[in-house]
């Protein structure tokens, strides 16, 4: 597979709308301790929330240690999602090619090429995220297989049938799904496999519910319902192979984050929704036929 054209983009990411110019901005200029302490662990920042059960002895012990027990435990959990979205990439060989999609500061690339030893593109509207997610690959000495542009997802302008994998954690709320996946329809080879861990409204529900309404308004987003996924996925090629419902397993993560000194506020409005059902944390993986 070919490895040519991945040198890191310096030109303007095209904004195709007001709505990205507002949430590149607001990228470029958050450096939340939520996203950055957790990241200082063991440096792999990534930008989504966590799964599985919690320790909940890092409550106790020593006052002065508390919070850097709680962030230890935070981000194990963050990490136990990045390894469980990358377990569902199928095998990919070291000459494979990847697309992080909404690459963030660069995590989740570099946990997929700690695992598979492959090339990775990362893509992000912020300048801030692709400047960092390119120094910490260069700190690791892995910057000739991870590469990060200043691109938009909708139009990556990567050639046509070059990705052997593709995901999204928790970057579609920023997209619209019928503009997102014919481009992934089109830069995944056939038998190409994409994934996403997202969140999204429950269908059954009706409209987003007040929680949900809050939750967008603090990321600058806009959730989408659970159908549209699979509606825009069967509309492009991409057939669902695999369905996990994690809402059960973040919901601790979320009520640790609650007492933790990193809590935002938005804690209440996801465990609200979470728990009256409005709202779903999904993981879909499909292949690309």
């Amino acid at each position: 597979m070919t490895t040519t054209a991945h040198r890191v983009s310096t030109a303007s990411a095209p904004a195709i709308s007001p709505y990205q110019v507002s949430v590149a901005d607001y990228w470029n200029r958050e450096k939340n301790p939520v996203n950055l302490r957790l990241g200082e662990v063991d440096g792999f920042y990534h930008h989504h929330y966590g799964i599985g059960d919690v320790d909940w002895s890092v409550l106790k012990g020593p006052q002065d240690t508390r919070d850097e027990r709680i962030i230890a435990e935070l981000h194990r959990l963050e990490c136990a999602q990045a390894d469980f979205l990358t377990d569902h990439l199928g095998a990919v060989a070291p000459d494979d090619r990847l697309l992080d999609s909404g690459c963030g500061r660069g995590g989740g690339s570099l946990v997929a090429n700690e695992r598979f030893d492959c090339h990775v593109d990362g893509v992000s509207i912020s300048e801030t995220q692709v400047a960092f997610a390119t120094a910490q690959a260069k700190k690791r000495g892995v910057d000739d297989k991870v590469r990060f542009h200043l691109r938009n997802m909708l139009d990556t302008g990567f050639e046509t049938g070059s990705f052997r994998g593709i995901w999204n954690n928790e970057s579609t709320m920023y997209v619209d799904l019928s503009a997102l996946f014919p481009e992934y329809a089109r830069l995944l080879a056939r038998g190409g496999r994409y994934v996403t861990i997202t969140g999204c409204y429950n269908d059954t529900y009706g409209l987003p519910s007040r929680e949900v309404s809050m939750i967008n308004a603090h990321y600058i987003c806009d959730i989408h319902p659970r159908s549209a996924y699979f509606r825009e996925m069967a509309n492009n090629r991409l057939v669902p192979i695999s369905v996990v419902d994690l809402t059960g397993a973040t919901i601790p993560y979320w009520e640790l984050r609650a007492k933790s000194s990193l809590a935002t506020g938005i804690e209440d409005a996801f465990l609200t929704a979470y728990r009256n059902g409005s709202f779903q944390y999904l993981l879909i993986a499909a292949d690309r036929i």
